[in-house]
């Protein structure tokens, strides 16, 4: 309780948005695994480039040009920080759907008829997507491992998949649909063993608890900024070097190359091999500030927070007369359910009218709310700055969606 506390004293006066009303009500923003709210350290960071040193990088040799490369370079450092990553593995992309694009046509299309790719039946379209592709252009074939009723791996089914015909192994870290937490360390040392490629979506993850590369022993993580108090537009690769260093470039132009002839293209070091173009200098800056941030705080206490808060908001819920609530018991701070027959469409507009943020639909995971059964779930999810008052808003306003279509 004492961690909570400190969370909350600590947080809440730092997110103007917080303290805003929507439909005469104050705003509870239950909605972090789409986005989350930033701070005024995040917000200051991003207004002091734009007023002091807004210029492009690696092209001048003025000063204000040196201090916009210099803070970009240091925001890469604070990522590979944030990770456990080595110099040159971390590579800023626009979000987590580019960096699993970038991967998808950088390795993807090296592979042969014949070659596979595993994935799991839970995968947010932005991990399934670029993989169905690719196999369509190479020829190559997509298996999905099964997820059970609570939206859990079934590892002895991915077991059974992950064969020496397996060249890509691509999992999510947590579900966002359902909150399941896959254990891609196994996974990643089962798809090693046969020759494969780890790669891991931690879009749900590495905002929210500590995530060592090293540890987990992937070999590619992706992640984005906008989930983590920092701004949009601005995500992450990770890669192990040696890794890397084999790949062709997903994009060509400036700032990627060493040198260039009418004839030939020698590719920039690691990791501007890969960012080929001006990139979102502001954005890099503002996301260094919300590893910052983080990293004041500590994840293993924003964890700590969001299971605490989960803990509560699933016996809430269970009080709650026609909720059902799906996924794991051992789960993030995700929560989807629904409310007897209303359509989850309706219960977010509802609820909106009480001033509380969720969100509604498929989540980005057609395929899986399809083998549910499902048109889609209402889903809750938390962060640092949420509290135990707002879970006791949303459990008193759902009495409001049953009266409206009882």
């Amino acid at each position: 309780m004492a961690t909570t506390l400190s969370l909350l004293t600590k947080t809440r006066k730092d997110f103007p948005i917080l303290g805003r009303n929507v439909n005469g009500k104050p705003l509870a923003y239950l909605d972090n695994a789409a986005t989350s709210q930033k701070p005024r350290q995040v917000i200051e960071a991003i207004s002091a480039y734009y007023e002091n040193y807004n210029a492009n990088i690696h092209r001048g040799i003025h000063r204000l040009s040196e201090e916009a490369t210099a803070a970009y370079e240091e925001a890469h450092k604070k990522a590979a920080g944030l990770i456990g990553a080595r110099e040159g593995e971390i590579i800023f992309t626009k979000n987590t759907t580019e960096s699993l694009n970038l991967l998808a046509y950088s390795i993807g299309l090296t592979l042969r008829p014949g070659d596979e790719i595993v994935l799991t039946e839970a995968e947010h379209h932005s991990n399934l997507v670029p993989w169905q592709q690719v196999a369509k252009i190479t020829q190559s074939q997509v298996k999905f491992a099964q997820v059970n009723e609570k939206g859990e791996l079934d590892m002895e089914h991915f077991q059974s998949l992950v064969t020496r015909n397996t060249r890509i192994v691509a999992a999510a870290h947590v579900t966002n649909a359902f909150g399941a937490i896959n254990p891609v360390k196994e996974m990643a040392e089962i798809a090693h063993s046969e020759g494969a490629l780890m790669v891991v979506d931690a879009a749900q993850s590495v905002p929210h608890m500590p995530v060592s590369a090293s540890q987990l022993g992937c070999d590619f993580i992706a992640f984005s900024s906008h989930k983590m108090l920092g701004p949009t537009g601005i995500g992450v690769l990770y890669g192990r070097k040696s890794e890397l260093e084999k790949m062709h470039p997903f994009l060509y132009g400036g700032d990627m190359i060493k040198e260039v002839s009418y004839e030939e293209t020698k590719f920039n070091e690691l990791p501007w091999k890969f960012e080929a173009g001006t990139p979102n200098i502001s954005g890099a800056i503002g996301f260094g500030a919300a590893i910052d941030y983080l990293c004041k705080i500590g994840l293993d206490s924003v964890q700590s927070h969001e299971q605490a808060l989960t803990r509560h908001a699933l016996k809430r819920l269970a009080e709650e007369k026609d909720v059902l609530v799906y996924g794991p018991e051992k789960r993030a701070g995700i929560i989807s359910f629904n409310i007897g027959n209303v359509h989850p469409h309706d219960a977010a507009a509802i609820l909106d009218m009480e001033g509380i943020a969720v969100r509604a639909g498929h989540h980005c995971a057609m395929p899986l709310m399809k083998k549910m059964g499902l048109q889609g779930t209402v889903r809750a999810s938390f962060y640092l700055y949420n509290t135990k008052a707002e879970i006791g808003r949303l459990a008193e306003a759902l009495e409001k969606v049953r009266k409206v279509f009882k």
